[in-house]
């Protein structure tokens, strides 16, 4: 539990700095980073990506999972304007 905190919390924070966010604070990279990975768990696998279960494998599956959250919340806030 206390692992996937930390990947979570990773993940999300990696994410924004590559998506060029303002720091939303620990929480709110908790939330991408657990988001970010169900979305990266989910579409990994569709598209035959099979990475291995490890530290190192699931920040990437989270990373880039957040990422693709904080795109699409981007590309809604740009609507909305």
């Amino acid at each position: 539990m206390i692992g996937a905190i930390i990947v979570g919390i990773l993940a999300g924070f990696i994410a924004n700095k590559l998506m060029k966010g303002e720091s939303e604070g620990c929480l709110w990279n908790l939330i991408l980073g657990i988001v970010g990975g169900a979305v990266g768990g989910w579409l990994f696998p569709k598209l035959g990506i099979d990475i291995e279960p490890s530290f190192i494998g699931e920040t990437i599956t989270g990373v880039v999972g957040a990422v693709i959250v904080l795109y699409i919340a981007s590309l809604l806030k740009g609507k909305k304007k």
